[in-house]
């Protein structure tokens, strides 16, 4: 049974979207048995067309992304919550542990570095699921 790592940020057209992108292609690679999935507290209409495009050059299509709202019972399903930018505490189940990447600079202002930050955080995280598989 495949496994979920929810990844948040406000508005789910950027940072959320580039990890999960990230996460899904690396969990693949090295044979994890896990999905990605991604939502947002203040989801915009649609993703940010240079993430979008960013992520097109390395070959991950995103543009039928759809930013949603992050639900309660998204949070109770996920294996992992990473938020990247948003809190969620009062929306969590008890319990929920939430790993807080917020050290991400914004896309809007530097994309590269926040791609960059984000790439090291999942490979990281994809290590950590791999040594406790």
């Amino acid at each position: 049974m495949s496994r979920t790592v929810l990844f948040l940020c406000p508005h789910n057209a950027a940072k959320s979207v580039i990890a999960a992108a990230y996460f899904e292609r690396l969990a693949t690679q090295v044979g994890l048995d896990f999905q990605a999935a991604s939502a947002g507290t203040e989801p915009d209409a649609q993703a940010a067309s240079a993430v979008v495009e960013i992520l097109k050059a390395e070959g991950i299509d995103t543009s039928k992304h759809v930013p949603r709202h992050v639900t309660r019972e998204d949070l109770a399903d996920a294996f992992r919550v990473v938020s990247l930018g948003c809190d969620v505490r009062e929306l969590a189940p008890a319990g929920t542990a939430i790993a807080y990447w917020d050290d991400v600079p914004p896309p809007s202002q530097n994309l590269t570095a926040a791609r960059n930050s984000i790439l090291q955080h999942v490979e990281q995280l994809v290590g950590e699921l791999r040594e406790a598989n």
